[in-house]
């Protein structure tokens, strides 16, 4: 597990901007069983795929008028019961951070993996999710 002290202010990037923390599986489930669309962030220490995941995540919530009606977050290598239960959801996707996942209805509709982010620019990762919200959301 990651020191809290490396882990926080990267958990606060997203939690000061309105992302809800899944600590625990239930709370996993729980949110999954909410009606309406959801992005679950994956974060990471990476810093050559989170240092442009976090921020690309930022600028596509405030740049779009279509939005998940929830934001949540869950630190790999730290909440590790969440992150456990949200990589049950995202099968049959191997386990990839960090990773930005939209589900609707509980229901995965969207996957951006690591591999998908490492060397992209925020802007090119902002894109993507505006994207999805635009397919997905209300």
């Amino acid at each position: 597990m990651y020191p809290e002290e490396i882990v926080v202010p990267m958990k606060e990037e997203l939690t000061e901007n309105g992302f809800s923390e899944l600590l625990t599986a239930s709370e996993v489930d729980t949110q999954l069983n909410k009606k309406g669309t959801t992005l679950i962030m994956i974060n990471s220490v990476c810093g050559c795929s989170a240092g442009s995941a976090r921020p690309g995540l930022l600028m596509a919530v405030a740049n779009t008028e279509k939005k998940p009606d929830y934001l949540t977050t869950s630190f790999a290598g730290f909440d590790e019961e969440a992150v456990r239960k949200i990589r049950e959801h995202l099968l049959p996707y191997p386990p990839s951070s960090p990773s930005i996942a939209l589900f609707k209805d509980g229901e995965l509709v969207h996957f951006i993996e690591r591999h998908q982010i490492e060397g992209r620019p925020a802007q090119v990762i902002a894109r993507n999710i505006i994207t999805a919200f635009e397919e997905h959301c209300n």
